[in-house]
């Protein structure tokens, strides 16, 4: 009986160190996220933005050829296009570092 118990704690013990493990492996891969740039464009290069991993704007970058025309709703549309499209990419990214991290197991983020 005492040797049963004893497997178990081996387990248990082995399911500690495989949990603190994909605890740091999630924190480095979260932290690379972060630290990542993610560059969308919109109107044939018209306008450029870049995010960093936290969703935080790194830049943004407007050919001056569009300001001639002077269609400040178009270019709204062009920065609110590069804006969302990089934040699809790194949506994208999160799920795949995240999976990576943790086996593959969903967890909520």
């Amino acid at each position: 009986m005492a040797r049963g118990m004893m497997g178990g704690n081996m387990n248990y013990n082995s399911m500690i160190k495989q949990a603190q493990k994909m605890q740091a492996d999630m924190a480095k891969a979260q932290e690379e996220l972060e630290e990542s740039k993610f560059e969308s464009t919109a109107g044939g290069g018209a306008v450029t933005v870049t995010l960093k991993g936290d969703y935080t704007m790194e830049s943004i970058a407007i050919d001056p050829e569009i300001l001639e025309d002077a269609d400040v709703e178009m270019l709204q549309d062009l920065i609110l296009t590069a804006f969302n499209e990089s934040v699809e990419k790194i949506n994208a990214k999160k799920e795949e570092t995240m999976g990576k991290a943790t086996g593959g197991l969903r967890m909520p983020f």
